[in-house]
């Protein structure tokens, strides 16, 4: 039985190596799996297609026309030229910019610190593990009101700067424009440096250990050894973790909206935030699409540049 088994199974290897039959398995793949594409395709262009659609016409809710019929309402690409000239929303953007440079380095060094600290066994290492860890387990709105009710000017936070420079603080934290963003800044760094933390010390455990070992039998230093091995081992982990946190933070909503509302004023309106005032206050959202379209394009562009990295870090041997 066992030597008719090893016959069939030599003659279908050698009937799957003819050029025939692997273009009927690859079309039998392409059908069964036809639906599911269609399906994926239709689900990631569709609202693309429509978001490029509307971005292209003045149309709104409150014009009494269906979405599909937003053609009668065409005006010739005036949404970007509009865009181009808004002060408002370059100013959002800038102070998207701010935040993202501000955040994302502070998240990525803390992280790193905390991943090489963390590499090592020490007592209590899993109870400070699970506490590091929980800032990235709340929801961010409820992250933006614990520190709405931390900046408070008759907060926490007053209170202990009261105690310990002997004197009353009230500092209107969120009333002023600076201190507003400053405060914004810390929360997202509160929760979501425990995120850089996690991936980098994933990157630092897969460092090869036979090498260090190598390194420190040659004399190296704990320095000399992160910079010379651990370091290049994990180009690719630090890539990945930078572009999300760049792409989430360009995106950062929930915290901040309900801490200042993008307040005071506009001191605190990031893009997100721009993007909701627009859509829920004015309901222009062809031009609302115009925005998120550019955007997207923005975001893309650093997405393919991160890849692009990530693909020569392969390349190039650490």
């Amino acid at each position: 039985m066992s030597a008719v088994t090893v016959t069939v199974s030599k003659d279908a290897k050698a009937a799957l190596g003819k050029p025939a039959l692997r273009d009927e398995g690859a079309r039998l793949g392409f059908r069964l799996t036809l639906p599911a594409q269609i399906l994926v395709l239709f689900i990631s262009v569709f609202p693309l297609l429509m978001q490029l659609y509307i971005s292209v016409t003045d149309w709104s809710p409150l014009s009494g026309l269906g979405w599909w019929n937003a053609w009668e309402m065409w005006n010739s690409f005036a949404n970007y030229t509009d865009l181009a000239a808004d002060a408002r929303f370059w100013s959002a953007l800038r102070r998207t910019a701010i935040v993202m440079v501000l955040c994302v380095p502070v998240e990525f060094l803390l992280g790193l610190a905390l991943a090489t600290l963390f590499a090592d066994d020490f007592p209590g290492k899993r109870i400070f593990y699970s506490i590091l860890l929980m800032p990235m387990m709340v929801v961010p709105a409820v992250a933006g009101y614990m520190f709405f009710m931390l900046f408070q000017s008759g907060g926490p936070l007053n209170d202990i700067l009261s105690a310990l420079s002997g004197s009353r603080v009230t500092i209107a934290w969120l009333s002023d424009p600076t201190l507003a963003l400053i405060a914004v800044i810390i929360a997202d760094i509160w929760q979501w440096t425990p995120l850089m933390f996690l991936i980098l010390l994933a990157g630092l455990v897969g460092v090869p250990q036979d090498q260090i070992k190598a390194a420190t039998l040659l004399g190296a230093n704990p320095w000399q050894r992160f910079v010379t091995i651990v370091l290049p081992k994990m180009k690719t982990i630090i890539i990945i973790a930078l572009a999300i946190r760049v792409i989430e933070n360009f995106k950062i909503f929930d915290t901040l909206y309900i801490m200042t509302g993008g307040g005071p004023g506009v001191a605190t309106e990031t893009i997100s935030v721009y993007i909701y005032k627009v859509t829920t206050q004015d309901l222009i959202w062809g031009y609302v699409a115009a925005i998120a379209l550019a955007i997207l394009v923005v975001l893309s562009i650093v997405a393919v540049l991160a890849m692009k990295r990530m693909a020569r870090a392969r390349l190039v041997p650490a």
